[in-house]
Formats: structure tokens, sequence, C-alpha cells
């Protein structure tokens, strides 16, 4: 019978910006499971200060009191295993709900990152009213715009001969792709690398441009409800990078620290996608990609850059 669990951000169910084939998981769950998480955000370099209208949350801050080690910049509850789970598998992530849980979010330049740090030598950090009742957030400077929650950071753990990982940059194993289009009603498929998968997420964004330039979108913490299916080794084609798809269209991913290596890459993905389900050749795959296929930037910010393409569903299968 299918389950249902909770896990909740707190010093001892989350790592501080990193991956790692040798975490032990804090939960494990059976394929066909769902998890509700509820993530928190921010390390204490971007909270609101003192006399502000905005409250710190009672888990960020357990979490920023017990001072636990730091590579990246992003708070990821998990690990959580699925039971059953081998490397060459796919983990299919059901993203079935995301909610803002608190009433405010960030976005912070500071110096050395961003697409062009140059220009911004300095820090400036901005504190965002958000509404969620009303679905909207208020910069103090700007006008009101829509919320579009989703997580920027979900990743299993990535092969172990690579290490300890930050949690910038986007891999094999996910992380920090920060895809807006993956949002509630959406589906990540992961490639597994270690037993148990041992899925991670964190990064909430309350809503965030294609690019995420200034290298932060509104971060907040969300609260979101996954559910994991487990493909065996087989089932339905083993893959090495991270896809998705949404109701409407399917999604490649491309990533390297040239923006131009990233799209190749998303490219070669889609037209391995298209080759593998339809009777067109690579060549005609080609083609079609520059007929139907957009292909967007999805990050410049985080070292490793991100390109997605877009494949509408219905036009070839």
């Amino acid at each position: 019978m299918m389950a249902h669990h909770r896990l909740a951000s707190a010093p001892d169910t989350i790592r501080f910006g990193m991956f790692d084939a040798a975490f032990d998981p804090v939960l494990t769950v059976a394929s066909g499971d769902s998890v509700t998480f509820e993530c928190v955000s921010g390390g204490v370099e971007v909270m609101p200060p003192a006399g502000s209208p905005y409250a710190i949350p009672s888990a960020l801050q357990a979490i920023h009191d017990s001072k636990p080690e730091r590579i990246g910049p992003h708070i990821l509850t998990g690990p959580v295993a699925i039971a059953g789970a081998e490397p060459g598998d796919t983990l299919e992530v059901r993203i079935e709900a995301i909610e803002p849980n608190n009433d405010w979010g960030y976005c912070a330049v500071r110096p050395l990152a961003g697409t062009i740090p140059e220009d911004f030598p300095e820090r400036y950090v901005s504190h965002i009213a958000v509404d969620r009742a009303r679905g909207v957030c208020k910069p103090e400077w700007g006008p009101e715009l829509p919320l579009a929650p989703f997580f920027g950071t979900m990743g299993v753990a990535p092969p172990a001969r690579y290490g300890r990982l930050s949690s910038r940059e986007p891999r094999e194993h996910g992380g920090n792709m920060d895809n807006k289009e993956l949002v509630a009603g959406s589906t990540l498929y992961l490639p597994v690398w270690v037993p148990g998968a041992n899925f991670s997420v964190g990064d909430g964004h309350g809503r965030q441009g294609d690019g995420e330039v200034c290298v932060n979108a509104l971060e907040m913490g969300l609260t979101g409800t996954f559910t994991f299916v487990l493909q065996k080794a087989g089932d339905a084609g083993a893959f090495a990078w991270p896809r998705a798809e949404t109701p409407t269209h399917y999604i490649l991913m491309g990533f390297n620290e040239d923006l131009d290596l990233a799209m190749k890459q998303a490219l070669r993905q889609t037209i391995d996608f298209i080759a593998a389900r339809s009777s067109l050749t690579r060549v005609q795959a080609y083609q079609f990609c520059s007929l139907a296929v957009d292909f967007r930037v999805t990050q410049t910010v985080n070292g490793e850059k991100g390109v997605h393409a877009l494949l509408k569903k219905g036009l070839l299968f």
C-alpha cells in the first residue's frame, strides 16, 4: 500500500550546500510513496536585519544556530532513499504540489557572482513581501508580480567517484538546475547513481525569470509534495542526464560552464530523445529541432550554465 511521509527541515534532516554519495538517508520510502518536504531557505548573510517586519522561521533559525557544515548556498532537505533503487535505474519524481510556507523571500546580488559581476561589485539584498493568499509578491522598489513557485534544486546523490560536491553546480545527478518549468504537475526523471538514489530538495523559488541573471530568484521557503516511482534499468531506457516533462512539453537539458556547450548538450539530448521515440533519423531529428523545438537559457549563474529544450507534446508522439 502506498504511504505518505512528511519531512521537515531541521538540523538533523538537512545538508547545507552539498551532495555526496556517502551521505546516509534520513528517510527511506517505497516506490510509489509520496513525501511532503517542508523546506527553508537562506544563510545568515541574507536574513532580514533586526527591526525588520519579516520574521525568521523557527526551523530556519534552528538550523543557523546549529552551525552546520556548509559548502554551497542551498539548504537541502534529505536525502530520502527509495528502497530497491540501484545504479542504472531511473527515479521518476512526480511534483504533486508546491506552496510557499513563508510571507517573505529575498533576492541578492553579491560580489563576484551573477552574470555581469563586473557591473555590480557591491552586495545588495532585497527582502520581498509575499502574499500567499493572493499568490503574489512585491519588492519595495517594484511592481507586484505573480508567484510561480518551484524548487531550484532537486537531485539524487552524484556518482561516488565525485566525492563531496557543492550544491551550486547542476550535473548528472540534477541539483541546482533552476528550471522554472518544474512547477507542480510536472515530472522530473533522474538517473540513479547510488543504491537508494538518495533524493534531496531545497532552494525554493517563489518566481524566476529564465537566466536567473543576478544569481538569485525570489528565494524563499516552500513546501512540496513529491511521489517517487522507481523505473528499473531496461524498463524505460537508461539515460545519463536529467529529463523532465510538463502536461504540455518534454524537457531536455544541458549543463556546461560554456553556454555554447550547454546548448550543444541540450540539442544532442533532444535529438537522441526524438530518434529513440520516432521513426526519424538523427539528421531528420536535427532538422525537426530547428523547425519546432524551443531552446531556452535556464540559468547563467551556477558555474555550470544551463539550456533546456521544450518539445511540445503531440507534434511527433
